[in-house]
């Protein structure tokens, strides 16, 4: 060995090692700008984007203007799946994160409706429409810059730190709000203490530049560009569509008495596409051709993930505090959801770890199962209004048990598509369902509730999405054991025109 040179195991584990942590802090950053908008919508935009409406009426029209988040990620989604399965995880990651920094940033100098009139709440709608777009890519981007440079058995707990950015940007968010509560007088927060927190995100710009210049691609992506090479038959330059080889003509010797001779007419040869040019004009589509139960699959093991994620973090809140329901401090439900926040930020690499030793079905199913069964005593522990029995409450169910089933989700995913239509399927499974999913949970909860005056019905809601998870991951096969960096030519597409069911 060189003297003053690291052994090539301690430098792949630096290497991997920078990358998880950029993972983390962009996925952090990212929720952090995208639910930042939800504690505004809350506290100010009423007011600031809505006025003259009553105080429901604004807070629905702010609030509404939050969901439009979601409703835009499938087409997120669809774009930088796109880049990321054709042009590198990278590259795509790079084009989300300058995409969400502006948008957040153009949030903090937004002017109000006092200042330009009906064009402050139209040019707040599309500046969450852009966040949208960009957290609708940022989902898959994270998780696969993390997993696919991950060591073979190790891809759980690597890609666990992409996923720590959602309680990571949570608490950074919440914090954020308190100090500029906290450096401001009341007149003051409403005038330009609010635009504080998102102008703040002008530190993606910085981790955008770092990851340009500092990160490399994917050894998945980078397989992924040899085997496109090899099929078009160049040498160089990803998803080449193949060249036809020049014909040359053959030179005859000269006779004396040359005898004419019938020479047939070439017959073409057709070249098939390869499975690499068809994914790079479009990932998405290929995806959808190939693997159609699979991305439901998907969809529906993520349904109980997000779902009971957003009735923890935002519903429970609103159903602690509500006046006709328990009425409580803000700052007690607040405090069990950081709790809760913070203890699964801890857990997500250990469980992440254990899936990569016990497998990820096993992890999920058992989770979901778990968590559905705590959703009985969940709600009953927040009626008794105890801050102490509300931070267990939190921190069992949100902090230890939905971890258990959250950690596996991003290796588990990922792994079940190959590497060239991967970013796209999987952006899209997860994205749609949690328009299905997250987007209507809290509005579901609320109408169950408002319908049914009992904690009961939410409960079911909560055991009903967790069972759907766990009917969806036990018909998908177990990932923990295979090669991510293998291609369609080595995964055969799952079903043919009969629907025989094909292995992974």
């Amino acid at each position: 060995m060189v003297p003053g040179k690291k052994p090539p195991q301690d430098a792949s584990k630096k290497s991997t090692l920078k990358i998880a942590a950029a993972a983390l802090a962009a996925s952090s950053i990212e929720n952090y700008d995208f639910f930042i908008y939800g504690t505004a919508a809350a506290l100010v935009f009423p007011d600031l984007f809505f006025p003259g409406q009553s105080p429901l009426a604004g807070a629905l029209l702010s609030f509404s203007t939050f969901a439009i988040g979601f409703i835009a990620r499938p087409v997120g989604a669809v774009i930088f799946g796109h880049l990321g399965d054709v042009h590198g995880r990278k590259r795509s990651l790079v084009m989300v994160l300058l995409t969400m920094g502006l948008g957040t940033t153009l949030i903090g100098v937004l002017p109000t409706y006092d200042a330009i009139g009906p064009g402050a709440p139209l040019l707040l709608v599309l500046l969450r429409l852009v966040q949208g777009i960009a957290l609708g890519g940022q989902t898959g981007g994270v998780i696969l810059l993390a997993m696919e440079s991950a060591p073979p058995r190790r891809r759980g707990f690597y890609s666990s730190f992409a996923l720590a950015g959602g309680p990571a940007g949570i608490l950074v968010g919440n914090f954020a709000f308190l100090i500029a509560d906290g450096i401001t007088d009341s007149d003051s927060f409403d005038a330009w203490g609010w635009r504080l927190p998102f102008l703040a995100s002008v530190a993606l710009l910085g981790l955008t530049i770092y990851i340009q210049l500092r990160i490399e691609e994917t050894k998945a992506f980078k397989r992924l560009q040899r085997a496109a090479a090899a099929e078009s038959g160049e040498e160089t330059g990803p998803f080449v569509k193949p060249k036809p080889e020049p014909v040359l003509e053959p030179v005859l010797e000269p006779v004396l008495e040359p005898v004419p001779e019938q020479v047939p007419e070439p017959v073409p040869v057709v070249v098939p596409e390869g499975r690499a040019a068809r994914a790079a004009r479009s990932p998405v589509l290929e995806a959808l051709r190939r693997y159609p139960r699979r991305i439901v699959l998907i969809g529906g093991a993520y349904i109980g993930i997000n779902v009971t994620y957003y009735l923890f973090m935002t519903f429970a809140v609103a159903y602690g505090t509500n006046d006709d329901i328990l009425d409580m401090p803000k700052s007690r439900m607040l405090l069990g959801v950081l709790c809760g926040a913070a203890v699964q930020l801890v857990m997500l690499p250990v469980a992440g770890a254990l899936s990569d030793r016990f497998g990820r079905r096993g992890m999920l199913t058992v989770g979901s199962a778990l968590v559905g069964a705590w959703a009985f005593v969940f709600w009953p522990l927040l009626n008794t209004e105890s801050p102490v029995v509300i931070v267990i409450a939190f921190v069992v169910g949100l902090g230890l048990l939905h971890t258990t089933m959250y950690a596996p989700q991003g290796a588990f995913f990922a792994e079940t598509f190959p590497t060239e239509t991967r970013y796209s399927a999987m952006s899209l499974s997860i994205q749609v369902a949690s328009v299905v999913g997250g987007a209507l949970a809290p509005l579901i909860a609320t109408s169950l509730y408002a319908w049914t005056d009992s904690w009961l019905a939410i409960a079911a809601y909560m055991a009903g999405v967790c069972l759907i998870t766990v009917v969806s991951v036990l018909l998908l096969p177990e990932t923990y054991r295979i090669d991510v960096e293998e291609t369609a030519a080595v995964r055969p597409a799952e079903a043919d025109e009969a629907g025989t069911v094909t292995s992974i």
